[in-house]
């Protein structure tokens, strides 16, 4: 906390305040003439250098604010280091770290100790999204994610101090880094987000499902053509069905269909048919709408309650969730419409900023990292179900996931952005283009 100069009245009042905690148990300290002091920030990033790029998005945000229920809100976090694995590649990142007097490290150890010995930030924020990197066989980008965690748990466990934590999209190509970097965060004691910006959206209609609906079955309809765009509907989903009655119970099953027969497969299941039906006639789309597409798949999902899920790659309805519940007539549809704002004003993270600005303002988890953890697992078996012994097939074997058994209850409300978009005006940077 940061002490401020008082007048005497204002002592006084502090006196008052300090004799009225002991009979109400009020904190003395609650008094607004004490300043929060604001979170240190280390961002580590893999590519910095262009204004597509996710560190770009995110990390502006936290320096210059973000835009949140129709209105700019200030940053309430301080960037005070940063670390960019393609350094030379980064040139728009150093550009603005110049501009704002942030170091970049040429480590991520030095980056959260700002060069010394010990943990000297309030949060660590990962964005290894983009950059040069290769794809395996599987269609995996092989970002460094798990690489730069490890490092900064080294510095937590070297500190025997532990700091929230921010990692963008999934956890990792591979489940067993993932679980291992959740938990981490459990045995250090320190909150840990991240995922898709997709479910904070704004939203049509603007409704979020109460706590234990009892959904029966779910798809999820978008662009899943590839890993990246694949985790982003994942994450929807699961931010919807984890609000199902009961909870969260884990995923028994995955599997990827790829091709013709993924209509074969829809054809078999009634309910997503129902469910698919459902998106196409909301949108006015003609009939056979997504039969069209040139390289159709379908994730499918079994959770171990029983309930059914499935996430379609689709064209023409954004990103959109469609979920059969017990006792209604109709099924609940609800689409994250286009980009939440014009380009020039980086649409696609506002959002995101805001509540990566609560976990480190509060140290409170916005959500669920168990969501992350299920999301990052649901992508890495569908990557891993039409590959088999070095062989790929259309038709993916049906992987069935024990070690998901995940079981939780979500906590959080709505967490959508609402009211006015961002206005079309340039971005104001802190130097010359």
């Amino acid at each position: 906390m940061e002490f401020q100069k008082l007048t005497r009245r204002q002592m006084l009042g502090v006196a008052g305040m300090a004799g009225l905690a002991s009979l109400t148990g009020i904190a003395a300290d609650a008094s607004p003439l004490f300043a929060q002091k604001r979170p240190r920030i280390a961002c580590l990033v893999t590519y910095w250098g262009a204004t597509r790029s996710h560190a770009d998005w995110i990390i502006t945000k936290l320096l210059d604010g973000y835009w949140w229920q129709g209105a700019h809100t200030a940053s309430r976090v301080d960037v005070v280091s940063v670390y960019i694995h393609q350094l030379e590649e980064s040139g728009l990142g150093q550009k603005i770290c110049k501009s704002k007097n942030i170091p970049i490290f040429q480590t991520v150890g030095e980056a959260v100790t700002l060069g010394g010995k010990e943990l000297a930030v309030d949060g660590v924020v990962i964005v290894a999204e983009h950059g040069e990197y290769p794809t395996n066989l599987k269609g995996q980008w092989m970002l460094p994610r798990w690489w730069i965690y490890q490092q900064v748990v080294q510095v937590f466990e070297q500190s025997q101090r532990s700091v929230p934590v921010f990692n963008d999209k999934h956890l990792s190509i591979s489940w067993d880094e993932a679980k291992w970097m959740f938990d981490k965060s459990r045995a250090l004691n320190f909150p840990l987000t991240g995922g898709s910006s997709i479910p904070t959206y704004f939203r049509k209609p603007e409704i979020e499902l109460e706590i234990d609906t009892p959904v029966k079955a779910s798809i999820v309809v978008g662009d899943a053509a590839d890993e990246g765009a694949l985790f982003h509907c994942v994450d929807v989903l699961q931010a919807f069905v984890e609000r199902r009655k009961g909870g969260e119970t884990g995923v028994r099953s995955v599997q990827c269909i790829r091709g013709p027969e993924t209509w074969k497969w829809t054809e078999r299941n009634p309910w997503a048919a129902r469910l698919l039906e459902s998106v196409r006639t909301s949108f006015n789309l003609k009939p056979g709408h997504f039969q069209e597409i040139s390289a159709p798949n379908v994730c499918i999902v079994e959770y171990n309650d029983g309930t059914k899920a499935a996430v379609y790659s689709g064209r023409d309805v954004t990103w959109t969730y469609a979920g059969e519940i017990e006792g209604r007539k109709d099924p609940t549809i609800v689409s994250m419409p286009g980009w939440p704002g014009p380009f020039s004003q980086y649409h696609a993270s506002n959002s995101q900023p805001h509540w990566i600005t609560e976990m480190m303002v509060t140290q409170q988890e916005p959500f669920n990292a168990e969501r992350l953890l299920l999301s990052t697992g649901i992508v890495a078996y569908t990557m891993e179900s039409n590959w088999e012994n070095g062989r790929y097939s259309a038709i993916g074997r049906r992987i069935e996931t024990p070690f998901m058994n995940m079981r939780y209850r979500s906590t959080r409300g709505a967490q959508f952005s609402k009211g006015e978009r961002p206005p079309n005006t340039p971005y104001i940077r802190g130097f010359a283009e």
